[in-house]
């Protein structure tokens, strides 16, 4: 018999930890500081808005319908293992697995960084020695390794447990301890002397900055930050009662939550940045560098930093966790395999699939194409075209083959206040598909 959620907070909270992960506390801030800044911001929210809630609710509520996860699911709605439509479940597979490749190498960078700075490794270091020393220790692949291989352990452990003793009970904890922690570094962030610069740095648009491949950027990273398109939302959506769950209004609390914690992160990152005169465009090693040059500097530092990577940890383990989740499902929906066989298998192929990523780090890092080392093309890749072309299959699936009288009844089934109203409509059939077409074309220089 399959599993299901023990209720619908629980699904909820392990939604929201599936959303709200790296991709908003690492990834999000370091794209705005590469995009300059408000701009960047507002397309990021209109994108979460006007297009991740309507595909997210359409990718919860297929799983729901077929209580399978994506390629299964897929195969079952199409009545074929070959039908062109399966692309829907196979690329957001795919994306997942490429994603997971170099998640949990970052994942094991922030296990690494809070252990040096609760012990106090980072005090009293100047700021060039801080870049020195990370720069030292990603180019070694064995500790990262190291670090990579308990991450997926403890990932392994947890998923293990299945859905309600596992993800569903660490998400009900995680979720909200990370809610009151990055509030509490929000608020001291926003107290520091010459913050209000970067307050504004990041709240007033420029507009004048915007380029397609801006644009492209920011609808890639709510994709990527919400989790659209990745196969996750269609496996988690299949844990769900028909009649018992409100799909529309738990996307609509999902995405907010996300874009919300984006938000944070932003608030609390920015001003501290500006306050004490450091750069926000760092790229990938914003949090590593720059953050840990900031709390260096600031009062207390040793005890917020540790709390930021703490909160980075959570963050991490939660979506990990779901990712991974989806893929030992598929295994079982496919195989006749034991849930720990599956967890097995997976953990140990995404354990290979980061080593060449944490290679390009160090040994690897000649090895270039496009003028990116192999993490970098991997997360530019995944990130900024593959799951924004998922997230267009997926549109296109829901327009044109599912269609919208059937999209809407069935995913009206146990809605709350919230539905799916007609004026969703042209969006689904038209907005939203040709929006993404239009976006992804433009970045990739078509016009």
């Amino acid at each position: 018999m399959r599993e299901s959620w023990g209720s619908r907070f629980g699904f909820i909270m392990a939604t929201v930890g599936f959303a709200v992960g790296l991709g908003n506390i690492w990834r999000f801030p370091y794209m705005v500081g590469e995009n300059g800044g408000g701009a960047f911001l507002i397309v990021y929210i209109a994108c979460a808005v006007l297009i991740g809630i309507p595909l997210f609710t359409a990718e919860i509520s297929l799983g729901r319908k077929t209580q399978l996860t994506p390629i299964a699911g897929m195969a079952k709605l199409t009545g074929s293992s070959t039908h062109p439509w399966n692309v829907v479940g196979w690329l957001g597979t795919i994306v997942n697995v490429m994603i997971l490749s170099y998640y949990t190498m970052i994942l094991g960078w922030v296990v690494s960084y809070f252990i040096q700075i609760v012990t106090g490794r980072f005090s009293g270091i100047p700021t060039h020695e801080i870049q020195a020393t990370f720069d030292t220790f990603v180019a070694k692949p064995l500790p990262v390794l190291g670090y990579v291989s308990l991450v997926l352990v403890v990932i392994g452990v947890l998923v293990a447990r299945g859905v309600q003793e596992g993800i569903e009970r660490v998400a009900k904890i995680a979720m909200p301890l990370l809610f009151v922690m990055l509030l509490v570094l929000v608020a001291r962030s926003l107290s520091f002397p010459g913050a209000a610069r970067g307050l504004t740095w990041y709240l007033k648009p420029d507009f004048s900055a915007l380029t397609g491949q801006t644009v492209l950027a920011a609808l890639g990273q709510a994709f990527f930050s919400i989790g659209i398109g990745m196969s996750a939302a269609f496996g988690l959506g299949s844990y769900l009662h028909r009649d018992k769950s409100d799909i529309p209004g738990n996307a609509a609390i999902v995405v907010a939550c996300d874009t919300c914690v984006a938000f944070l992160a932003g608030l609390m990152i920015f001003p501290a940045l500006f306050a004490f005169g450091l750069e926000p465009d760092s790229g990938p090693g914003l949090l590593f560098v720059t953050m840990t040059n900031l709390f260096n500097r600031m009062p207390a530092g040793q005890f917020f930093g540790g709390a930021f990577f703490f909160l980075l940890i959570l963050a991490g383990l939660t979506s990990a966790m779901a990712q991974i989740e989806v893929l030992v499902a598929t295994l079982l929906d496919s195989f006749r395999i034991t849930r720990k066989q599956g967890v097995a298998i997976v953990c140990t192929g995404l354990f290979l699939l980061a080593i060449p990523n944490v290679l390009s780090q160090g040994p690897w890092s000649h090895i270039q194409a496009f003028g990116k080392d192999i993490f970098v093309l991997v997360d530019t890749l995944s990130g900024n075209f593959l799951l924004v072309a998922s997230g267009l299959a997926l549109a296109a699936y829901t327009a044109f083959a599912w269609g919208w009288e059937r999209f809407r009844d069935e995913t009206n089934v146990g809605a709350g206040r919230l539905k799916v109203f007609p004026w969703w409509k042209p969006f689904i059939k038209y907005i939203i598909p040709i929006a993404v077409a239009v976006i992804l074309l433009g970045g990739l220089g078509v016009f």
